[in-house]
């Protein structure tokens, strides 16, 4: 598979999986994360799918497009764990998350989901869902919305 259809791949799943996760939630009280912003593609498909929600967003730097710059008071700038910290500490119940921290290396990008996964779980709403691009732990791991093959996007429950 070339490069291109991979990203396709990755891309549309990602995107079916938020819905899917959006759409399973709606009963649920709370807010929604985006970790990892990015050039904030995903950031701005989580407003345009979650507009009753505030999407808090957790990134090392400002980086993203213009258009889907994150309000001051839900960007967390800043290392991952402390934000994370942060956010806990503030309280929000978060009840869709959406990760995609990186350093695009494999091995550090899965220990990093690991290590991370029990401060992502003091964030989360019970019952919250979380769609990652990495394996986490101490979470259900549930089959997510049909059609996207297995790994390519991986589906949790808090």
């Amino acid at each position: 598979m070339s490069r291109l259809d991979s990203m396709l791949r990755r891309l549309t799943a990602q995107r079916d999986g938020l819905n899917w996760a959006a759409s399973e939630v709606a009963g649920l009280t709370g807010d929604a994360l985006d970790m990892g912003l990015g050039n904030g593609r995903t950031y701005d498909h989580l407003r345009e799918i979650l507009p009753q929600r505030r999407i808090w967003v957790i990134d090392r730097v400002l980086q993203c497009h213009p258009s889907c710059v994150p309000p001051e008071q839900d960007f967390l700038q800043g290392e991952a764990e402390p934000m994370l910290q942060k956010l806990a500490e503030d309280g929000p119940q978060i009840v869709l998350a959406h990760y995609d921290f990186g350093f695009g290396v494999k091995e550090k990008d899965v220990a990093e989901a690991a290590r991370l996964s029990p401060v992502i779980a003091s964030v989360m709403a019970p019952g919250g869902l979380i769609v990652s691009g990495q394996p986490l732990v101490g979470f259900e791991e549930l089959a997510g919305p049909k059609g996207i093959p297995e790994g390519r996007y991986l589906f949790y429950r808090a």
